[in-house]
């Protein structure tokens, strides 16, 4: 049977497949609109066999929080190209998974790729849309968080994202947290105080001060002292609370967040492409 022009832009806005690629499934399924369209999944889910090897170095991360500000989450949406990152069909599936999500009480990637979106699963949306765009999509990380203020940031390029959570406090505490999870995405702290941080991270660094004390000929009986000191600057680097305020370097988050009612962190995450 003939196929029109009107046939093939249809099927076009109602896919976002290409215009030959409509055409084909159309002739194949013989002017069937819902048949053409299992058609056109079906060639997604082959696109999505070819390319499970295929690595999605690239993409772009999105995050949100409840209404109340209370519980929030992150989560990268990847693919195999910086050019099909930027693209809009592929932003717009983005936000359209973290919104769902966001609606949504979901502890894991499988928990997502299981929500109803539309009528069906985010997985066969994931896959339908391979076949639209022509690479393996993945959803890459995410990470949930909750707390009495937790703050979403999404750093410029949409490759980092960071949530952090807020507990007590007092003032302007969605600005405290936008300013904190900016300072987390710039100096990339490994915990929040000196509890977090891994004991074997630890002696690493004091090995390290030692070996340093050493090899300048530095008297034995300072050599321990020395290397406690490479711990605490390690600590006043490397954590959240011991790094100077990078809006202000003559105070440090510590004694930021004293400045509003005592504020804790109670947590951080960060999710990055890369």
């Amino acid at each position: 049977m003939g196929i029109t022009a009107k046939e093939v832009n249809e099927l076009r806005k109602q896919t976002g497949a290409g215009m030959m690629d409509c055409k084909k499934a159309l002739v194949e399924a013989d002017g069937d609109f819902d048949k053409a369209i299992e058609f056109l999944r079906k060639k997604g889910q082959k696109i999505s066999e070819k390319r499970q090897d295929r690595n999605t170095s690239e993409g772009a991360v999105f995050a949100s929080v409840n209404s109340n500000g209370t519980e929030g989450f992150a989560m990268s949406l990847q693919c195999e190209t910086d050019f099909v990152a930027k693209n809009v069909d592929f932003q717009n599936l983005g936000k359209e998974i973290a919104n769902l999500v966001s609606n949504t009480s979901v502890g894991s990637i499988e928990d997502i790729l299981n929500l109803d979106m539309n009528g069906q699963k985010v997985s066969e949306v994931l896959t339908e849309n391979m076949g639209k765009i022509g690479e393996k999509l993945e959803i890459g990380s995410y990470e949930k968080i909750s707390g009495d203020t937790v703050v979403p940031y999404i750093h410029a390029g949409s490759k980092l994202g960071v949530l952090i959570a807020l507990e007590g406090g007092s003032g302007d505490l969605p600005g405290l947290g936008k300013d904190l999870a900016m300072q987390i995405a710039a100096m990339r702290p490994i915990a929040i105080d000196k509890s977090g941080v891994d004991a074997d991270t630890l002696e690493k660094e004091r090995n390290i001060g030692r070996e340093q004390a050493l090899a300048e000929g530095k008297p034995e009986q300072i050599i321990d002292k020395i290397a406690e000191g490479k711990v605490n600057r390690f600590l006043k680097d490397n954590t959240l609370l011991g790094q100077s305020f990078v809006k202000d370097s003559s105070k440090t988050v510590e004694a930021l967040l004293k400045e509003f009612g005592g504020a804790k962190v109670a947590e951080f995450k960060r999710v990055e492409i890369g």
